[in-house]
């Protein structure tokens, strides 16, 4: 007769989600994930598999919960350069302040993690970068069409830029970087993006 779970998956993986954003996958071991979530490492192993299966779990479930509705809302916001700018206003927020202040981007993270070369994880780590590449491309052809840029524009290489850039502010914001500084930064990007007369 097969073993009866009782706990429940979701609610352990939100919690190594937790742990694996505020303290960093690379250094988290398997005896610290048992602590923290009160299963037993057979019981893990028997549902997520070793530590880089769960990783990659842990990392969708961070792309589709935290990242994707950012991504999805600034590709629907038509208002051009003033939607990036709001974007970066509210991840340097998220970053540097409230309950996960200078924990980075739990994906941003895990570029600099020897697991990026797994390739269930690379996957994760193409998808999030895909979608913010997305999302900033459809902000910038808005700003375009609004006639808010500089002629001749390169749509695709600004959106790479610009998703360059956001993980750039998760990882200073890590690392105790100051709001105004990240900022600062950012609308300087911004600044060269624009047409003269919005400059």
């Amino acid at each position: 007769m097969p073993d009866v779970k009782h706990f429940e998956p979701d609610a352990v993986l939100d919690q190594v989600v937790r742990l694996f954003w505020e303290r960093g996958a690379e250094v988290t071991g398997i005896a610290e994930i048992v602590r923290a979530t009160g299963l037993s490492r057979s019981s893990l192993y028997a549902t997520f598999g070793g530590k880089e299966r769960l990783q990659a779990a842990a990392l969708r479930r961070y792309l589709e919960r935290q990242s994707r509705p950012v991504f999805d809302a600034l590709a629907a916001d038509q208002r051009g350069l003033p939607a990036v700018d709001g974007f970066f206003e509210r991840l340097v927020a998220a970053r540097c302040t409230g309950k996960h202040a200078r924990w980075g981007c739990l994906v941003t993270n895990a570029h600099t993690g020897a697991a990026r070369e797994v390739p269930e994880i690379r996957e994760v780590l193409d998808a999030h970068h895909g979608a913010l590449r997305a999302a900033m491309r459809a902000a910038l052809r808005s700003a375009r069409e609004l006639g808010q840029t500089r002629p001749g524009l390169d749509l695709d290489a600004c959106s790479e830029n610009l998703a360059l850039l956001a993980y750039g502010v998760n990882l200073r914001s890590r690392a105790g970087a100051e709001p105004a500084e990240l900022l600062a930064g950012v609308r300087a990007v911004l600044d060269g993006f624009a047409h003269t007369e919005e400059r």
